[in-house]
């Protein structure tokens, strides 16, 4: 809406709600921003801010910062195959409002000598939340690290079974008893996890994810990104789905700082030949927020980005993660280690580079009202709100939540949002009507 239509009623709603947030739990006083659109809600707030003046309420502040991050700053994220199970399950059956739809089969309850006769077709729905104990822990794990987590589930489920049969008096039954609708729940969420699982795994060990994921890692780590990709050649001949195309072609282009002129006129044609003239206004929406640019005279400043940033670490340990970037098996999402290095030690570290990413960053500060700077506690955390304009993926979740668990962080995240996305549903907002495509 911003970019493309240059529609920034969004911005309005969104400076309007951190308002209403600031009346319910007090001033922010540190307000960051990086991106044009941020700069914009900021001024927005500080505009109204001035506006009420006088009708402040005395609330201690809850937020001790807000960061506003402009999804233009970062466009490599979203267009990156997400790697935890949250975002791969999004990804491949997309999550609405919570909700998942997935292929009924896996989940058809086999009864012994009744055959495969009357398998349901009905989609089965499933609400996926932090309700559930067993999706709290596996949410934001990468899916390499799911297999294990469940397997553990699983022995420590049968082991709580087999306990019935050391209940010998009264009491010990009675309490065996109680304990049962909470086991038989976790005994069934187990279940449809299992499930859930293997559908994705038949997807993520298919030889076209894996060929797919290599590309993906070899324009993040700077690999051949200026010339025409064999792999993208294939998979248009090939005729697979257009977002996927669209998808690879953006972070080729975004990897490397815009492509030359020759290559993207080449990837051009070849699509609009492909797959239709039509396709055209796509294009040139994708050019116009800039995931799809000709390169001009400038350098390339992605590598420079990646190693200030260190946006690619080698050995990612996908099992017992030490570092943010195991939610894409290496890559550190760009918007988390910037929230990252603001908590420590500052955005002043890394002035050279915010200049070379897109739109301004500023530091806003807001008075608070007498009496109410908060007097920190030994130990206590710090609480930042990130609020990203434009999408986040449920990747960049996972990664906010880990900094938050970190030992030594010290730092609680909020996350708010504009809307929850993946790379397809994004592309797919970006396309010139992309109901009437075969997608």
């Amino acid at each position: 809406e911003c970019y493309l239509e240059n529609d920034q009623t969004s911005l309005y709603h969104t400076a309007k709600g951190l308002m209403t947030l600031q009346a319910l739990y007090g001033t922010i006083p540190q307000i960051f921003g990086k991106g044009d659109c941020a700069r914009h809600v900021a001024n927005m707030m500080l505009r109204m801010k001035r506006e009420f003046a006088g009708t402040q309420n005395q609330i201690l502040p809850v937020f001790d910062t807000l960061l506003l991050l402009d999804r233009n700053v970062d466009l490599l994220t979203p267009v990156a195959t997400q790697l935890t199970y949250e975002g791969l399950i999004d990804e491949i059956y997309g999550i609405n409002n919570g909700y998942v739809k997935l292929p009924p089969e896996k989940f058809a309850q086999k009864k012994q000598g009744e055959g495969s006769k009357d398998l349901p077709t009905e989609p089965k729905k499933l609400q996926l939340n932090s309700a559930e104990e067993l999706y709290a822990e596996i949410r934001d794990k990468n899916f390499n690290a799911v297999g294990a987590a469940l397997s553990k589930k699983a022995k420590i489920i049968s082991a709580a079974f087999e306990e019935r049969h050391n209940a010998k008096t009264v009491g010990e039954i009675k309490q065996f008893v109680s304990q049962l609708p909470h086991m038989q729940a976790a005994r069934s969420s187990l279940a449809n996890h299992t499930s859930i699982a293997e559908l994705i795994k038949d997807i993520t060990t298919s030889e076209a994810f894996f060929d797919n994921l290599t590309v993906e890692q070899e324009f993040m780590t700077g690999v051949d990104t200026d010339k025409v990709n064999t792999y993208i050649e294939d998979c248009i001949s090939q005729k697979d789905p257009l977002i996927k195309i669209l998808r690879l072609v953006s972070m080729q282009s975004v990897c490397n700082n815009g492509l030359k002129q020759k290559v993207l006129d080449y990837y051009k044609r070849e699509i609009l030949q492909t797959y239709g003239y039509e396709h055209i206004l796509t294009l040139n929406n994708l050019e116009k927020v800039g995931l799809l640019k000709p390169q001009t005279g400038s350098r390339n400043n992605y590598p420079t980005i990646r190693k200030t940033l260190k946006l690619w670490m080698e050995d990612a340990n996908e099992q017992n993660p030490n570092d943010i970037s195991y939610v894409y098996s290496g890559y550190a999402p760009l918007s988390i280690r910037l929230t990252q290095v603001l908590a420590r030690p500052g955005w002043r570290s890394i002035e050279e580079v915010l200049k070379m990413l897109p739109g301004s960053h500023f530091e806003e500060r807001q008075q608070l009202p007498s009496g109410l700077h908060k007097k920190r506690q030994q130990g206590e955390n710090r609480t930042t709100l990130v609020f990203f304009l434009g999408g986040v993926t449920y990747a960049e979740i996972a990664a906010l939540r880990f900094l938050s668990q970190m030992e030594d962080s010290g730092m609680e995240y909020i996350i708010a949002t504009t809307k929850l996305i993946n790379g397809t549903t994004w592309v797919k907002s970006l396309m010139d009507r992309p109901e009437s495509q075969i997608l």
